[in-house]
């Protein structure tokens, strides 16, 4: 095990940081502040492991801020129970473990009061978490271009450190053999502590921003109180580190012996790890989930889980790091963008518009099921997942209008919308990371994929029982 002053360490945070501003500390800072975005642990949090080691190195407290507002694209009742529930139980682990964590909840749009901004007046230094998705990357680059101190970004979504590769990989196929080899490094564990000096009750009485007291209100309350979308409700999924290791546990346990099998059936609700929302929040490190996987007695279903876990999930934080275009059909290869060219005036089987879409009233079945299961419980499994992309693509009016909408319905209903994987798993519908095939009406020589067909391979008529109307 390394300890967090290890040059093991070192190495692993200089992969993985970003300055974002040129500014320097500031000597009067009374203390290092964490502004925790994307990664929501304590756990093999990378940016907090900076943090806590830049406050013992200037001998002053560290302060870990979380703020959750109303004004992100699609806030709900969904997204805010799943981030409140998860903040409760980090308010109860941070008392236990010694970190000073607050939670402050903005309730209402029209209350520009910036906590972290007033936090940060009074800080050494500002770190916070390197992410590329869910509007966190353009929050924290306006957020640097105000602030009067250094403010620096960490990534811990990644296994091996995001840093390594400086280009954007094009392929499962390129970027495979440069990670594997790079993982059982990555996966080393380390040890996790607190700052040293302890943040004085005076100073604690006097910051700003008042956190929110979970002893005296519910997340059903909290949730209730903020002026966001009420129409899209929470779902009974449990949040938080507790929730995850449990599904982590079960899946290692119970459905890792025939991963390879189980997975490819979206009537068995074990068959998959049902991690991702887990993983898109950073409520548990992917090294912890790989290191379980790894340690289950099961080689080759393991390494069939890592391929997705490992290769697939940082494929696509490369993608999104470094394709600023990674949300727009501009970040296509060119043969994709030849094929769109010559059928784009294809006629379409059918055509729809986005609230049809939404309201699961296309004329088959087993598609309609899919967006109802996405709809009632904010995940889809990924086997119709792919089966819904493909044929938004051909059934909307156009490519542009099939993106655009298929990252609306995403991101809106998802628990693990808003995630690289899910840029990437969009992207991929439209051609992204995979080759041309044969010739089909609008969809060129983009691969397609058969919703006749899927009914041959699994039982669809069972799953379109299960989310009928």
């Amino acid at each position: 095990m390394h300890t967090l002053e290890s040059k093991y360490v070192r190495d692993q945070i200089s992969r993985r940081g970003a300055r974002l501003n040129d500014r320097s500390r500031n000597p009067a800072g009374e203390y290092v502040l964490y502004w925790m975005q994307s990664t929501h642990r304590f756990e093999e949090n990378w940016a907090l492991r900076f943090a806590v080691l830049q406050a013992d190195k200037l001998q002053l407290p560290l302060v870990i801020h979380q703020g959750l507002d109303p004004t992100y694209p699609h806030a709900s009742d969904r997204i805010h129970s799943f981030i409140i529930d998860n903040a409760r139980e980090l308010t109860k682990r941070a008392a236990q473990l010694g970190h000073h964590y607050r939670f402050v909840l903005r309730h209402r749009r029209d209350d520009d009061r910036r906590v972290v901004d007033a936090l940060a007046q009074r800080a050494a230094l500002v770190v916070t978490d390197l992410y590329p998705t869910a509007g966190v990357a353009e929050r924290s680059a306006r957020f640097a271009a105000r602030c009067a101190h250094r403010v620096v970004a960490i990534e811990s979504h990644a296994i091996v450190p995001s840093g390594i590769f400086e280009k954007e990989e094009y392929a499962a196929r390129t970027i495979r053999p440069k990670l594997l080899p790079l993982l059982p490094l990555a996966l080393q564990v380390v040890e996790d502590r607190c700052a040293r000096l302890e943040i004085p009750q005076a100073l604690v009485r006097d910051l700003p921003g008042e956190p929110l007291d979970f002893s005296r209100v519910s997340t059903r309350e909290a949730v209730a109180s903020c002026d966001i979308d009420h129409q899209v409700p929470a779902v009974p999924m449990p949040s938080g580190l507790t929730a995850a290791r449990t599904r982590l546990a079960a899946f290692c346990a119970e459905s890792l012996p025939r991963y390879a099998e189980r997975r490819a059936d979206p009537n068995d609700d074990e068959g998959s790890s049902r991690l991702s929302p887990y993983l898109h929040f950073g409520q548990i490190a992917a090294a912890e989930v790989a290191r379980a996987a790894l340690a289950s007695g099961h080689p080759e279903q393991a390494t069939s889980f890592l391929n997705e876990l490992v290769v697939w999930r940082e494929l696509a934080l490369n993608f999104c790091l470094r394709n600023p275009r990674f949300g727009t059909l501009e970040a296509l290869p060119a043969w994709v963008h030849k094929t769109m060219g010559e059928h784009r005036d294809d006629a379409r089987e059918a055509t729809y518009t986005l609230e049809q879409f939404e309201g699961a009233q296309t004329h088959d079945a087993l598609w309609n099921a899919a967006q109802r299961e996405l709809v009632r419980t904010g995940v889809m499994h990924n086997v119709v997942r792919m089966l819904w992309g493909k044929h938004i693509l051909q059934w909307a009016p156009g490519y542009t209008e099939a993106l655009a909408w298929m990252v609306h319905l995403n991101n809106k209903y998802g628990i693990d919308g808003r995630d690289p994987s899910s840029y990437a798993g969009m992207q991929w519908c439209f051609g992204k990371f995979d080759r041309p095939f044969y010739t089909r009406p609008v969809l060129g020589v983009i691969r397609s994929m058969s919703l006749k067909r899927a009914r041959e391979k699994w039982d669809a008529e069972r799953y379109i029982a299960r989310w009928s109307a």
